[in-house]
C-alpha cells in the first residue's frame, strides 16, 4: 500500500518562476502547468543522471559472474505550482532487512516518518540535493525557451492554417537577389519578396509565383493567396501567391455583398496573370443584374480589384446553362454571329464578323484561349467571309445551334424532362460515318418535323429512298405525295 510522507520545509522555493509563468501564460498563451510539466520531466532526467547509484556504473558492485549490479532508484520530482517549491522524491519498499538502499528502507525508518507503515508498503522519501535549485533554475530556463519557439510555431500554423485559400494582405520587407547556375550551365538570376503576414511572420513570394514585370517597394501593402500551409520540423511552411487564379475569385468575393449573400454565384474563372482575366457569373434571382453588381457603380467594384491586381484587365460575363449562349458570352468583348457546339468532344465552331475577327483572337490567342479555359470547350474561331468560303462542308460530328434538343437546368445539366431529347441528341453524335454523311442538313431538318410515331413506322427502305431524295426533289413533293410517303405502313 502506498503512503506518501510529510516531507520537511526546505529552501527549494522559486517563486521567480511561478512569475515567470504567469506572465508568460498572458503574453504568449502558453499555459503555465504545460510548462511545469515540461520542467518537472526534464529535473527527474537530470536527477538520474547526476544523483542515482547508477550514475557511476564504475563504482557499482559486481555480481558472481563478475556483471556490474544496477541500483536504479525509482525517482519523481513534484513542483509546487504556487510557490515553486522543487523537490525529489524517492520511492522505497518497506523491509525488514535493506539490501539496497536506493530502493528499499526499514520498518523502523518508515515509522519514524509515519506510524501507519507496515512491511511491503511504498514511503516517498525526500531525497532532494542541497544546490538542487541551481540545477532546476538551469534546467527551467532551457525548457522555457523550448516550449515558448514550439508554442509560437504552433500559434503561427493555427493562424495561417484557418486562412489556406483565402487572400490576406502582407507588407512588402525586403526583394532579395539569389544568383545561381542552371543545367545548361548559365548563369541566372532569381528574386524572391519577403512580405511580412504580421508582426513575427515572414514569408517569401517566389519569383514564379510573382506576376511576370511586377515590381514591388519597401513598405508596400499587396494582396496575396495562401496556397497551403504545412507543418514541419523547421517551423510552418506557408506557400503564397500572385498568380493564382483563385486570388481573383477571393478579392471579387469580398468586393461584391450579392456574392457575400448568395445572390450572385461565381461560376468559373480563367486568368492570365498581369494581363486578363475572365469570369463568369450567375444571378440565381431574375431580377438581379450578375454582371452590373460585379463591375458595381461606374465600375468602382472592379476597379479597386484592377487596382489590386496592379492594372490586370478583367472580363465579367453572364453564366449560361446552354454551351452556345455561354460561349458567345465568352468571346467577349467581341461580337458573335453564329455558334455552333458539339456535346460528344465539347468543341465548338463560331463565326464573327470580319472586322472583329483579331478581337475575338486576341493578342497571341489570348482571347480564344481564355475563352476556352473558361467554358470548357474546344472553339474554332472563323470570320464570315472564311466562313462563306469554306461552305457547309461535311463533317462526322453532329453540331447544335442555341437550343437545340438540349435543355439545361441552372446547374448546366439537362433537365428531366429533357432526358430522352439529350439522349438522342448523343445518339446522333454516335452515328457510324458513313451513315453521318449520307445525311445533310436539310435532310435532318425534314426528319425532325416527322411525327415520333410515323418515324417508327418508316421501314428501312422508305427510309433509304427519303435520303436518296435531293433537297430540291424533296421541296418539289406535292403535299398528297408527302402524305403517302408518311401513311406507308411498316414492313
Amino acid at each position: 500500500m502506498a503512503r506518501k510522507t510529510s516531507t520537511e520545509t526546505n529552501t527549494n522555493a522559486n517563486p521567480e518562476l511561478i512569475l515567470a509563468l504567469d506572465m508568460l501564460e498572458k503574453e504568449k498563451g502558453i499555459k503555465k502547468e504545460v510548462i511545469l510539466e515540461a520542467i518537472r520531466v526534464s529535473l527527474e532526467s537530470a536527477y538520474k543522471k547526476n544523483y542515482t547509484k547508477d550514475s557511476d556504473k564504475s563504482r557499482e558492485p559486481k555480481d558472481e559472474n563478475g556483471e556490474q549490479e544496477r541500483h536504479k532508484e525509482d525517482v519523481s520530482v513534484e513542483i509546487d505550482a504556487a510557490t515553486g517549491t522543487v523537490e525529489v522524491f524517492a520511492k522505497k519498499v518497506v523491509v525488514e532487512k535493506v539490501e539496497d538502499g536506493a530502493c528499499e528502507i526499514t520498518l523502523e525508518q518508515a515509522r519514524q516518518q509515519d506510524a501507519k507503515y507496515d512491511l511491503g508498503d511504498i514511503v516517498n522519501v525526500s531525497v532532494t540535493p542541497k544546490n538542487f535549485c541551481r540545477i532546476a533554475a538551469q534546467h527551467a530556463k532551457s525548457v522555457i525557451v523550448q516550449k515558448i519557439k514550439e508554442a509560437e510555431r504552433q500559434n503561427v500554423f493555427d493562424i495561417f492554417h484557418s486562412k489556406e485559400h483565402e487572400v490576406i494582405t502582407g507588407v512588402v520587407q525586403r526583394v532579395e537577389r539569389k544568383s545561381y547556375v542552371d543545367r545548361e550551365g548559365n548563369e541566372r538570376t532569381s528574386n524572391r519578396v519577403i512580405i511580412a503576414l504580421d508582426d513575427r511572420t515572414e514569408v517569401a513570394l517566389m519569383e514564379k509565383e510573382c506576376v511576370p514585370g511586377e515590381q514591388f517597394l519597401i513598405g508596400e501593402h499587396v494582396k496575396v493567396y495562401v496556397v497551403d500551409v504545412k507543418d514541419n520540423t523547421k517551423g510552418p511552411h506557408i506557400v503564397i501567391s500572385r498568380t493564382h487564379p483563385e486570388l481573383v475569385k477571393r478579392l471579387l468575393e469580398k468586393e461584391v455583398t450579392e456574392i457575400a449573400d448568395g445572390t450572385v454565384e461565381l461560376k468559373n474563372v480563367a486568368r492570365e496573370a498581369g494581363s486578363r482575366s475572365k469570369i463568369s457569373v450567375w444571378a440565381k434571382d431574375e431580377n438581379v443584374d450578375a454582371v452590373g453588381a460585379c463591375v458595381g457603380l461606374n465600375g468602382a467594384r472592379i476597379n479597386a480589384i484592377v487596382n489590386d491586381l496592379k492594372g490586370e484587365k478583367i472580363d465579367v460575363i453572364n453564366w449560361d446553362p446552354d454551351p452556345v449562349i455561354l460561349i458567345g458570352n465568352a468571346l467577349s468583348p467581341s461580337k458573335v454571329v453564329s455558334v455552333k457546339v458539339c456535346l460528344a468532344d465539347k468543341s465548338a465552331k463560331v463565326v464573327v464578323p470580319d472586322y472583329q475577327l483579331s478581337l475575338a483572337i486576341g493578342k497571341r490567342g489570348q482571347n480564344a484561349s481564355l475563352a476556352a479555359r473558361l467554358t470548357g470547350y474546344k472553339i474554332d474561331i472563323m470570320s464570315e467571309s472564311q466562313a462563306l468560303e469554306a461552305g457547309e462542308e461535311d463533317d462526322d460530328k453532329l453540331y447544335i445551334g442555341e437550343g437545340e434538343y438540349v435543355y439545361y437546368d441552372a446547374n448546366g445539366n439537362p433537365k428531366d424532362d429533357a432526358e430522352e431529347l439529350t439522349e438522342t441528341a448523343l445518339e446522333a453524335q454516335e452515328l457510324p460515318e458513313s451513315s453521318a454523311e449520307e445525311v445533310n442538313d436539310s435532310d435532318f431538318e425534314e426528319f425532325e418535323e416527322i411525327p415520333e410515331g410515323e418515324f417508327e413506322e418508316l421501314s428501312e427502305e422508305e427510309f433509304e429512298e427519303m435520303e436518296e431524295l435531293s433537297e430540291d426533289e424533296f421541296e418539289e413533293l406535292s403535299e398528297e405525295e408527302f402524305e403517302e410517303i408518311e401513311e406507308l405502313p411498316e414492313e
